[in-house]
């Protein structure tokens, strides 16, 4: 019986032995357990893989110290990594605690090591490899602080580095600067080339960008074709202005795009930080707002952050907002100046011109809110009120009186356009041919076959419509053959300018007869004076507007003018 015992015994100890084994050899951890005299009590098959032992090297017995000796010489892990496990280790060892870490190589290996105190102040530890892992954490983290396309800093790390700098700079440091860099007509790239094109431009911009700055200097991307840097430099703004001009002449350098040779430009604003202003949102504030004076400005240059910068933007922002109600709140007026007709010396026609009668601000230019409400959406809501009141105007003159009305380059964008003056003339009753549209030539320079096909259909409704401000643009010969308009109307700079400059009053008489051979009538604006009055005459002009008949006036006043103003006119024939 005690025979058998002892045999049941062994079996039992062999199969937990077995089991013990199955599951050390098993464990997707290296571990290894040492007695109080530092040598290897049991280590399993895992350990062995991750240092690159042979078994022979580290059997029971071996001193864990030898053992990591040989990993140190033969393993793929620097001799550096083992040192400091082991010295970590050491120190945990010696305080009688458990504890976990990680050491990584500066190629990225990376060993994770959790140990733990055996009663009998032996202990037992467990190795992973965890560089896969890290290398996740690194590229997660990566893409968390850095833009996908272009791999710069994103605005989380450049905000980051900013408050770092920020904290760090002292009063006697200089000053940090951060530039906000906008690409302009980066829009018409990807409008006319496509979005992987426009990709291409901003990596090839962000290579530039590097290119410009100095080791120490940020450069991120905040998003879509914004970017900045940070500048650090006792030098302020010398430098950070400096730097400005260098990207302002570089970005606008012809780029390479698949063949495509693609030209844009960028805008640039500066903030500097000194010592005793330290606030990481008000400095990208002030860069930004003076990235938009130096968008304001004209783009293709760069504007540095001044206070009264802030108080314009304030009031352009209060404006923008009064603006979006003041069409419900009654506010916008049509004046009226009168078109004289030069062989009849008759009034042919008014021109709406379009008013602001703010609360506060009083009487506002177009010049000052028509940009805005382009800017903000708002210029097609805007354009149709126009065309519905001067129509409802208009309709009470007498028969043979038109009505010219300005419309926006934007309002071509939008696909009511046609439909918004059918719908005014049909509102108002006013016949179209007394309907005279008037577009500038920028208007043409942007979907040039949509335009013209709006054009025609306009023309379909019986209404006539004028090139405005003629001589101003880059191909106004170009556009006299794609549209047959109705009249040209001559810039006021050519009319005022004629009894001064020899080749204004050449200019008035050369487009005066171009539209006589096309068919076309021409209005000369601008005219101030008899004696102007009379070199548009002679110059074959049919039509004349300007203060030399009167200022625009509210609609109330127009009737006045059919007989006052004729009657000036008729004298001064």
């Amino acid at each position: 019986m005690l025979v058998q015992s002892l045999l049941e015994s062994d079996r039992t100890l062999d199969t937990q032995n077995a089991r013990f084994d199955i599951a050390l050899n098993n464990m997707s951890q290296a571990l290894c357990m040492v007695d109080q005299q530092q040598r290897i009590i049991v280590c399993n098959s895992r350990f062995l893989e991750l240092f690159e032992l042979p078994a022979n090297m580290v059997q029971p017995g071996a001193l864990i110290e030898e053992v990591f000796y040989n990993a140190a010489a033969m393993s793929r892990y620097e001799r550096d990594v083992i040192e400091a496990i082991c010295e970590k280790q050491r120190e945990l060892i010696t305080a009688g605690r458990t504890g976990s870490f990680f050491q990584e190589n500066a190629d990225g290996h990376a060993i994770a090591v959790s140990h733990r105190p055996m009663p009998g102040n032996g202990w037992v530890a467990t190795y992973e490899d965890i560089s896969e892992r890290r290398q996740a954490e690194a590229r997660i983290h990566f893409m968390a602080h850095h833009d996908a396309l272009t791999c710069l800093p994103n605005r989380l790390l450049f905000e980051d580095k900013l408050e770092q700098l920020l904290k760090g700079m002292r009063q006697e440091d200089g000053g940090a600067a951060v530039l906000c860099i906008d690409l302009d007509h980066f829009k018409d790239v990807n409008d006319s080339l496509g979005h992987p094109a426009g990709d291409q431009l901003l990596k090839q911009v962000a290579q530039r960008l590097l290119e410009c700055v100095r080791g120490g200097d940020v450069v991120a991307r905040l998003g879509g074709d914004e970017f900045a840097i940070l500048q650090s430099s006792a030098c302020q703004p010398e430098y950070a202005e400096g730097l400005a001009r260098r990207l302002v002449k570089t970005l606008r350098t012809p780029y390479d795009i698949d063949g495509t040779r693609v030209v844009i430009g960028a805008s640039v604003g500066i903030a500097i930080a000194t010592g005793d202003r330290k606030d990481v949102n008000h400095l990208l504030k002030n860069a930004d707002i003076a990235l938009y004076k130096a968008k304001e400005e004209g783009r293709g240059t760069y504007c540095l952050f001044e206070a009264e910068m802030d108080v314009q933007l304030q009031a352009r922002r209060a404006m923008e907002l009064d603006l979006l109600e003041a069409i419900d709140k009654h506010e916008l007026i049509l004046f009226y100046q009168p078109l004289f007709n030069l062989e009849t010396n008759k009034v042919s026609g008014f021109e709406a011109l379009l008013r602001w009668r703010h609360p506060s601000l009083g009487m506002i230019s177009p010049a000052q809110f028509i940009p805005i409400a382009e800017e903000i959406g708002l210029i097609a809501r805007i354009g149709e009120w126009v065309l519905r009141q001067a129509c409802h105007d208009a309709v009470t003159w007498p028969a043979d009186v038109m009505v010219a009305v300005n419309l926006s380059p934007l309002q071509f964008r939008s696909s009511d356009l046609v439909h918004t003056v059918r719908s005014s003339l049909d509102a108002s009753g006013l016949s179209p041919r007394r309907l005279e549209l008037e577009i500038t030539e920028s208007a043409l320079l942007k979907d040039n076959d949509k335009v013209l096909a709006t054009l025609h259909e306009l023309r379909d409704l019986g209404v006539e419509i004028a090139l405005d401000d003629f001589g101003t643009g880059y191909s106004s010969l170009s556009y006299l053959r794609s549209f047959p308009f109705d009249k040209i109307k001559i810039d006021q700079s050519f009319v005022r300018e004629m009894d001064r400059r020899p080749d204004c009053l050449a200019i008035v008489h050369s487009v005066a007869q171009l539209a006589q051979k096309l068919g076309m009538a021409t209005t000369a604006e601008g005219v101030e004076t008899l004696e102007q009055l009379d070199q548009v005459r002679k110059a074959g002009c049919t039509q004349a507007q300007g203060y030399y008949f009167d200022r625009p006036k509210p609609a109330s006043e127009v009737v006045r003018w059919f007989t006052c103003l004729t009657q000036q006119l008729e004298t001064a024939a």
